[in-house]
């Protein structure tokens, strides 16, 4: 019934004279305007047939930023009584819709939208599964979100009977980087390597930290067939150096891949193939991935024999580990007299028998046992020494190896010390050998820790020397006694003019600034005599003898 209508019906009741109806009338929807205006939601009422805005509270103004024209993005075509979330884009906001059919003041059909602004609620929900979704150090999400979107993507992939990967990556002797640097670097480089990954095309959205420096990438079914674009974007990010600390290092990564479902169609499952996929890829020389086979399976096992019975040989004292030496000549005097010996790591395990040194020492570092393993040699080596100079052979030396992960421990000169201190041996007759890479990956920290060795009365040595990415000026640098030349450039001596140049040079260039030289893997007569011409100061290889145990030795050079 219209206003017109109304005012007629009652004044022909008499009940109000139609001037004080009139009063009435506007007073009511004046104070309902008022009400209106003042809700915490916003309110619009649109005419149903010809779609134009009967009434907007002031707060309906106010979610469009008062621009009628993006009405439209927020009046969504409802049911009645349905309701539905809409993002503003322009305002970056969030509402909540809810829409009515009604009956306007002139019983003209229309619909009632009440909008009430969450974005501020949807901002804690989005800032709340970002901590339980995603990594807090490098944004990437983490190992719970990876688990739900593989299996997501698993169930995709046998729905549609096509296929995806995924990808299982960590980064080589990274906790050297952590050692070296510290850990406030080990991050940045952990957030650089995460942005590189995520501007990769086809991965950007799903790449995974899983703690430490491992990662997994899934390739999707639909990107499955740019895996091997995908796999050079990743080798290219590591073939280049980062800059930390205000020089270059380099970083590279070890990858397993194992793909769904064809390897595995659980979750736990897959994960573990891509694990086994990646410790074969470290074994083959790291910086390179695997695909899962049928022979990574058939290792598996034994790679797990052989880390318990590794870990239950470091519990026990490392009584498995045997030390053999291989004897050092010195080819300065007559008849080449033996100077000592390298000392050599061997496990005879009393389980699985003799490993060879190559299968179980990369082992050993990625588990971290090296440490208790190396100090075993380096307390046995230096025991054995002393008896050998305490039985009428004063002058010999011992040589003994540090890895990468013992020489980076920060304890490392306590080590040494306690060493000397326990078994008594004269720090001159004890050599330390480390090798190239490690001594010029981190100058400044390798000539620290190599100047306090040297400060102990212990002698230093630079191991296979000419396999890294050093230039000669490197070594004028290093607190070093004695550069041994590696085996690759002996095996060709006399047939190849690089390799006897090579020789010659470094010969040369030790005499001039006060080292000597060792040259290993000498196995024949012509390597011998070739070097016999050259500054040459010590041999060691088959060509005089092979390693051998302490007993041995002890019968045939003490």
């Amino acid at each position: 019934m219209s206003m017109e209508a109304k005012n007629i019906k009652l004044q022909e009741s008499g009940t109000w004279e139609w001037k004080d109806f009139m009063h009435q009338e506007i007073d009511f929807y004046t104070s309902g305007i008022e009400v209106l205006n003042n809700l915490n939601c916003g309110i619009c009422v649109s005419s149903l047939e010809g779609d134009h805005i009967l009434f907007a509270n002031q707060e309906f103004c106010s979610c469009l930023n008062d621009d009628m024209n993006v009405k439209d993005e927020l009046l969504i075509d409802l049911k009645d009584g349905e309701s539905r979330e809409v993002y503003l884009s322009r305002a970056d906001r969030w509402f909540d819709i809810h829409r009515r059919e009604i009956q306007w003041l002139d019983q003209e059909k229309a619909e009632l939208y009440t909008i009430y602004d969450i974005t501020e609620n949807k901002r804690y929900q989005k800032r709340i599964e970002r901590q339980a979704n995603n990594d807090f150090l490098t944004g990437l999400y983490n190992r719970m979100r990876c688990e739900k979107d593989l299996e997501i993507q698993i169930d995709v992939s046998k729905r549609k009977g096509s296929e995806g990967a995924l990808l299982y990556m960590d980064l080589d002797d990274f906790k050297h980087i952590n050692d070296g640097l510290g850990h406030q670097y080990g991050d940045v480089l952990l957030k650089s390597i995460s942005h590189s990954m995520q501007r990769i095309n086809g991965i950007e959205s799903n790449c995974y930290r899983m703690g430490g420096d491992e990662f997994i990438i899934i390739v999707t079914e639909n990107k499955y067939e740019m895996l091997d674009k995908i796999l050079q974007g990743i080798a290219e990010i590591f073939a280049k150096p980062w800059f930390l600390k205000g020089a270059d290092y380099y970083c590279t990564m070890s990858m397993g891949i194992a793909r769904f479902p064809a390897d595995g169609d659980t979750v736990q499952d897959l994960i573990r193939k891509a694990d086994l996929a990646l410790l074969e890829a470290k074994k083959s020389g790291k910086n390179c991935y695997e695909f899962y086979t049928d022979s990574v399976k058939g290792v598996s096992s034994k790679r797990l024999d052989l880390e318990k019975n590794m870990r239950d040989a470091t519990m026990n004292a490392c009584d498995e580990f045997e030390v053999y030496y291989q004897p050092i000549v010195d080819v300065t005097k007559q008849g080449n007299p033996c100077m000592g010996a390298e000392a050599l790591i061997r496990w005879n395990s009393e389980k699985l028998g003799f490993i060879s040194p190559a299968e179980f020492i990369p082992l050993a570092e990625y588990l971290g046992l090296i440490n208790p393993i190396g100090e075993h040699v380096l307390r046995e080596a230096c025991r054995q020494c002393r008896a050998w100079n305490e039985s009428g052979h004063p002058h010999y030396k011992v040589n003994v190896n540090l890895s990468v992960v013992q020489l980076l421990r920060n304890d490392i000169i306590d080590q040494v010390q306690d060493a000397l201190k326990e078994t008594g041996i004269n720090p001159a007759n004890l050599t330390l050998e480390v090798t190239e890479s490690l001594a010029i990956n981190d100058m400044d920290r390798m000539k620290s820790i190599l100047g306090q060795i040297r400060e102990l009365g212990v002698r230093v040595a630079l191991d296979d020397f000419g396999t890294g990415y050093s230039s000669l000026n490197h070594i004028r640098e290093m607190p070093i006694d004695v550069i041994k030349i590696d085996r690759c450039f002996i095996e060709d001596l006399g047939q190849d003019e690089f390799a006897d140049a090579f020789v010659k040079i470094v010969c040369e260039l030790a005499n001039v600034i006060g080292m000597r030289v060792c040259v290993e893997g000498v196995e024949h007569s012509r390597q011998y005599e070739i070097l016999k011409n050259m500054q040459i100061h010590m041999i060691q290889g088959f060509y005089f003898d092979r390693p051998m145990s302490a007993e041995d030795f002890t019968k045939k050079y003490a």
